[in-house]
């Protein structure tokens, strides 16, 4: 039996207060295997991005209870929770968040700086990315300098270089054509079935989508179907 490495019991979260109150998630229960290749999907304003940036601790609910990896995020304090991502979780956001002043390569290995990976390891790995999304030669430039969806190329390996139990991905192909989109997706594919890396998206996108091994609909702030495909 796969294990459960997200676990989310009756998550309600509301924005405001009274008459302004806004319900984004409803007593949202959710399982999140190990392996799972998983898309979150809905309208806009359905609760998908409110969703994921709680799964990471990113949010705070207003009430229920988050699990990863078997540690409950709510009794973490703040230095904590980013502690516990930097070494569970890679996270790719759709406005990429690269770090300006720091080039490629220096951007790819952050977070294998904070967790103190040797510099042999964290050079080798980062080549390997670099080949793996058609970056090389690109390692000394600075984010301002690349296109897009190179931009975006470059989170995709900050996010997967040290080997996460678990990559969750906003948008991440909304800024990208299709052509280059497809071919994250297939390298995300080939890490999640070669590795067991855990995926989840939030996605309008159709590419996602189809690729999915399973699709959960939020209507809003419902989960409304959950399905292996």
């Amino acid at each position: 039996m796969e294990e459960t490495v997200i676990v989310a019991h009756k998550i309600f979260k509301a924005f405001g207060e009274g008459e302004t109150e806004i319900q984004a998630l409803r007593n949202v229960d959710l399982g999140i295997k190990r392996g799972d290749f998983a898309a979150i999907v809905g309208p806009s304003g359905s609760g998908k991005t409110t969703l994921l940036n709680i799964l990471c601790g990113l949010d705070n609910v207003s009430s229920g209870e988050i699990k990863v990896s078997g540690r409950s995020l709510q009794e973490m304090s703040g230095s904590e929770l980013a502690q516990f991502r930097r070494e569970h979780i890679g996270l790719v956001f759709q406005a990429y968040n690269l770090i300006p002043v720091l080039t490629v390569l220096e951007n790819i290995e952050y977070v294998m700086l904070l967790q103190h990976v040797p510099a042999a390891d964290r050079k080798e790995r980062v080549h390997t990315f670099l080949a793996e999304l058609g970056l090389e030669g690109k390692e000394n430039k600075f984010p301002a300098e690349l296109s897009g969806g190179q931009q975006q190329r470059v989170a995709i390996a900050r996010a997967m270089v040290s080997k996460p139990d678990i990559i969750l991905a906003d948008e991440p192909t909304a800024n990208l054509d299709s052509e280059t989109g497809g071919q994250l997706l297939e390298m995300m594919r080939k890490f999640n079935e070669e590795l067991k890396m855990t995926f989840v998206f939030s996605t309008h996108d159709p590419q996602i989508m189809e690729r999915a091994k399973r699709l959960i609909t939020l209507t809003d702030g419902r989960i409304v179907s959950d399905e292996l495909k």
